[in-house]
C-alpha cells in the first residue's frame, strides 16, 4: 500500500504539471488541420508479471492421489502420528492464514489421534484426511538441523563470540494493523526520540552495538559455526566441562536475510563440490577477511534463550522431531498439517508434519526438512536441495467445504 500511494502521488504531480501554463506564457495554439501530423501509435504496455498468490486458497487446490498410493511406510506414519498429536492444540487454536481450514475442521482428526494405535498409523492418515495439491505441486525442499558447537557460559580464552538474548527495546508490529493489504508482514525496530528506527545490523552488532547491556547468555568459540547456528535458529553449546547448554530462537533484529551460499555461488566463489553448507564453511575459513565481510552482508541477526526440556522448539511452540518435522510458509500450509514429499532426494521422501517456519521459507510448496542433531543430520541437512512433488493432507470437513474431491483412503484416486 505504501508503494502504491507513493506512485499515485508521483503520477498525480506529473499530470498536474502538464496542465499548468506558466505565468506570462502563451497557451499553445491548435495546429491547422491541413498541417496536422499523422498520430503516432503509443508503445505497447510493458508486460505485467502475474501477482503472486497471497495464500494457498488463492493458488488453487487440486485433488491429489489416494493416500494408500503414496508409499508411506508404517514407521514414517507412526512417527508422524506422534508429531501430529503435539500439533493438535495449536491447530485448533490458530487462525489459518492459508485460507484452507478452520479451527473446527481439525476436531475429528485430533480426537481420533489421541487413542489411535501406533501400529495402525497409516490407516489413521488414510481415513482422517484427504490428499490435495496446492497450485502446481512443484516442491523445493532444503534441510536444517540442530547444530552442536563449542561454547561457554562465560567469556574466556577461546570463547569470544557473544550469544545474545533479545534486547528488551525491540518493538514488533504487523503492518496489516495499519494497511490491510500488508497483513502478515512483520516489522521490527526500536524506538528512539519518538520514532521507530531499525535495529543494528549484523556488522554493527559484531562491532559492539549491544555491548554493555548485559544481554550475553553465552559465548561461542567459532564465529563461523555460530553464524550457521543462527541460520538454523537453534542449537547446542558443548561447554568446557562436557555438559550441554541448549539454546533456541528468541527473536531477530528485523534486518534483511541474505543467503550467503547463493551470494557466493553467484559471485563464482564456489566451485564444483562446494555448493553445500560444508563447502561454504570451508571457503569462509580459508578466506577469513573476505568471509567475515560476506557474512556481514547477511544483516539478519538472531537472538537466543536457554532451553530446558524437549526441543528444539518450532513455531507452534512444541518440540520439532528429526526426520518428521518440516518448516513451511503458513500462508500456504496450515501449521500442524501433515505433508507428503516425493523428491529427487529419496531420504526426504515420505510423511512430514509442518511444525515450523523460516525466514527464507516462503511461497507455495517450499519446505525446510528438519533432520535432528549429530553428524549425519548435519551432513544431510547441509546438502539437502530436493525437487519434486508435494501434497498436503487436509481434514475431511475442510475438503468437503473446498469441494476439491481430493483423494483419501476411501475415495477413488484423482490426479
Amino acid at each position: 500500500m505504501i508503494r502504491r500511494l507513493g506512485l499515485a502521488f508521483a503520477l498525480s504531480a506529473t499530470l498536474s504539471a502538464c496542465a499548468v501554463v506558466p505565468q506570462g506564457g502563451v497557451p499553445p495554439q491548435p495546429t491547422p488541420r491541413h498541417h496536422a501530423q499523422k498520430p503516432v501509435a503509443p508503445p505497447p504496455p510493458a508486460p505485467v508479471a502475474p501477482a503472486r498468490p497471497a495464500n494457498a486458497a488463492a493458488s488453487g487446490v487440486q485433488p491429489g492421489p489416494q493416500f494408500s498410493s503414496l508409499g508411506i511406510t508404517p514407521a514414517s506414519a507412526s512417527a508422524a502420528l506422534t508429531a501430529f498429536r503435539l500439533s493438535c492444540a495449536g491447530l485448533q487454536r490458530r487462525t489459518d492464514a492459508s485460507g484452507l481450514t478452520r479451527a473446527g475442521d481439525w476436531a475429528n482428526a485430533c480426537g481420533a489421534a489421541t487413542t489411535w494405535p501406533e501400529g495402525d498409523a497409516a490407516n489413521f492418515f488414510g481415513t482422517q484426511f484427504a490428499v490435495v495439491q496446492i497450485g502446481d505441486g512443484q516442491a523445493f525442499a532444503t534441510g536444517y538441523y540442530e547444530p552442536e558447537i563449542a561454547g561457554s557460559r562465560t567469556q574466556g580464552p577461546g570463547y569470544d563470540t557473544p550469544v545474545y538474548r533479545k534486547p528488551p527495546n525491540i518493538v514488533e508490529g504487523d503492518l496489516g494493523d495499519f494497511y490491510p493489504d500488508l497483513k502478515g508482514r512483520k516489522i521490527r525496530g526500536q524506538v528512539k526520540d519518538g520514532r521507530l528506527v531499525p535495529m543494528p545490523d549484523r556488522g554493527q552488532i559484531e562491532d559492539g552495538a549491544l555491548r554493555g547491556q548485559n544481554l550475553e547468555i553465552a559465548w561461542a568459540a567459532d564465529p563461523v559455526e555460530f553464524f550457521f547456528l543462527q541460520v538454523q535458529g537453534s542449537g547446542r553449546l558443548r561447554l568446557p566441562d562436557g555438559s550441554i547448554m541448549r539454546i533456541g530462537y528468541d527473536g531477530q533484529n528485523g534486518r534483511e536475510y541474505v543467503g550467503v551460499g547463493k551470494l557466493m555461488r553467484d559471485r563464482g566463489l564456489l566451485g564444483p563440490g562446494q555448493l553445500s553448507m560444508q563447502g561454504v564453511m570451508a571457503w569462509l575459513r580459508a578466506n577469513p577477511a573476505e568471509g567475515d565481510a560476506i557474512m556481514r552482508e547477511n544483516k539478519s541477526f538472531v537472538f537466543f534463550r536457554e532451553l530446558t526440556g524437549a526441543g528444539p522448539i518450532g513455531a507452534m511452540g512444541v518440540a520439532v522431531t528429526g526426520r518428521v518435522s518440516v518448516a513451511a510458509d503458513p500462508a500456504f500450509v496450515p501449521l500442524g498439517a501433515p505433508v507428503v514429499l516425493s523428491l529427487d532426494r529419496p531420504e526426504a521422501n515420505g510423511l512430514w508434519v509442518a511444525q515450523d517456519t523460516g525466514g527464507a521459507i516462503k511461497g507455495s510448496n517450499r519446505f525446510d526438512t528438519f533432520w535432528g542433531a549429530g553428524d549425519e543430520a548435519r551432513r544431510i541437512a547441509g546438502g539437502m536441495s530436493g525437487r519434486g512433488k508435494a501434497w498436503l493432507l487436509l481434514p475431511l470437513p475442510a475438503v468437503a467445504r473446498l469441494g476439491t474431491g481430493a483423494g483419501s483412503g476411501g475415495t477413488a484416486a484423482q490426479s
